[in-house]
This record gives C-alpha cells, structure tokens and sequence, in this order.
C-alpha cells in the first residue's frame, strides 16, 4: 500500500504508541483523524504535526471509548471530515489492575473490554464494508505479547487482547481477496507511560526492565514499513517473535518471572490518562 494521500483513524492517539504513529504516517502524507478521551492532548499532537509541514491538519476527535457507541461516533466524525477512511489504527487500550476474582464483571473490568475489543469492532463494522467496496483498505490491531506471558493483576488486559488478536486473525481470513489488508501489531515491553502504569498497579518494578524494551518512534517506522510491504504480523520488540510460535513456553517462562508478583486481596486500580492517582503519577514521571 502506498500511504500518500490516503486517509487514516488512529485511537488512542493521545500519547505512546498512538502518538509516535500518527507524527508518523503525516509524515508519510496520511490525512489524518486522531482519537483519545484528552481533547488538549490531541490539539498539541495536531499542532505539532502541522509545524512539522502536514498538509492538513488532523480532524480532532474527543472520545471516550469506554463507553458503548462511543467508537461508532468516533468513526462517523471521521467519515464526516475525510469523506473516506482508507486505514483504521484500533490503538487505543486501557488496563486495571486488580486480582480476576476481585475485578470479576465490574464496570470497570468491562471499559477495558469495551475500549481494547468491542471498540476495534465497532469500528471495523462501520468502516471496512465501504474499504472493500472501494477495493482497497487496511485494518491494524495493536495486541500485545501478554496474550501468551501474562502478568498478574493485568487478567482482563490480557484477555480483552488475546480477543483482539484472534478477532484480527479471523477477520484476515473473511476478507482475503478484498483488496482489504489485516496488520496485527503484537507488542511487548515499550517505553511509555503504559509501561510505567503496570509496574504500579502490579508491583513488578525490576522485572519488565530485564526484558527487550521497544522505542514507539522505531516501532510506528516498522508499521509503515509493514503496511507497505503487505505483511500479516509484526512481533516488537523483535526477540519476542518466538512468543507465537513457542506459546507454551514463552507461558511457562512468564509464569515462573512473574512469581514474585505479590497479589494483594481486594486491591483495585484503574489505569489510563484518567486512572488512579498512583497511576497517573507513575505515567507523568514517564512521560
């Protein structure tokens, strides 16, 4: 695919990952709708990429996708400014920490089902009929190793991913021959504010730094490289990539790291740019 000129909706666009990768693809000559709950955030981003020498400033979009039908309206926003959305980013994720057994099917366990899985669909739903009547078109999953190394504390994070990733593989095979492009995006370790979030809510400090850390610049570089080149899978950071291959083992040897994790009774914290106070500090100091 070649990016000039076409159209993207990047979610959770806001800061990290989702950040990196629109600053990317306007350079590349993407027009641009970005999406987040922090509308200055978003603002800032848009500035920067027009001083940058975009064409045009990217379309705006204040979302919340926690909420049911949040995402649809995001997508209509978008259609509405771009006329067309060539490519849709499904970036945006949010995580909890706290024991399955405590969290169980509370609100909050459910907004991170309904950002990091249902929203990706509702917007897939939306958008990707008029990308195969058009006959060209892309969807990109960012999932994340922990669908095969889990960490405690993190279940509903892991499983809301692990859906997002075999959703993705289904959804490759249903539109084989379209002319419609499915990227899955598996991440590990990456320096940003997220990372420093689960090392709060779960205590493991001094465990994901003995990992590969990914940087978000070089990663949204490997996107665009990947899109281009039409491949299926990107594993970042790289040494990771036996993680789907050898799933039982990359399992086997999460398990026995994250043993040191202490799992405290009844404790519950909210993650995101909107969390808990011990987040949100553990995010500013890293941002």
């Amino acid at each position: 695919m070649n990016l000039e000129g076409k159209t993207a909706l990047v979610t959770g666009a806001s800061s990290g990952v989702g950040r990196a990768l629109a600053k990317r693809l306007a350079k590349d000559g993407v027009l641009l709708a970005i999406s987040a709950r922090r509308t200055e955030a978003l603002a800032e981003l848009a500035d920067e990429i027009v001083a940058a020498g975009a064409t045009a400033r990217p379309v705006v979009i204040a979302a919340d996708l926690s909420k049911r039908g949040a995402a649809r309206r995001a997508g209509e926003a978008a259609l509405s400014a771009l006329r067309r959305v060539d490519m849709l980013f499904n970036n945006a994720g949010i995580s909890i920490g706290g024991a399955q057994a405590i969290v169980g099917d509370e609100d909050m366990g459910r907004g991170v089902f309904e950002t990091n899985y249902w929203s990706a669909l509702a917007l897939t739903q939306l958008l990707v009929p008029p990308m195969v009547g058009r006959g060209i078109g892309a969807v990109i999953n960012v999932s994340s190793v922990v669908t095969v190394t889990p960490i405690p504390l993190t279940g509903h994070y892991a499983s809301s991913k692990a859906a997002l990733s075999l959703s993705s593989e289904v959804l490759r095979m249903e539109l084989r021959g379209t002319g419609v492009h499915v990227l899955s995006v598996v991440l590990g370790a990456i320096k940003t504010a997220m990372l420093a979030e689960v090392d709060a809510m779960t205590g493991t400090t001094g465990l994901l730094a003995r990992v590969p850390l990914g940087d978000v610049d070089t990663l949204a570089g490997k996107i665009v490289r990947d899109l281009e080149r039409g491949k299926g899978t990107l594993v970042y950071p790289g040494v990771l990539g036996f993680t789907r291959h050898l799933p039982t083992l990359a399992m086997r040897a999460s398990s026995r790291m994250m043993r040191r994790v202490h799992v405290r009774s009844g404790h519950m914290m909210q993650g995101g740019s909107q969390g808990d106070p011990l987040v949100l500090k553990a995010r500013a100091d890293n941002q």
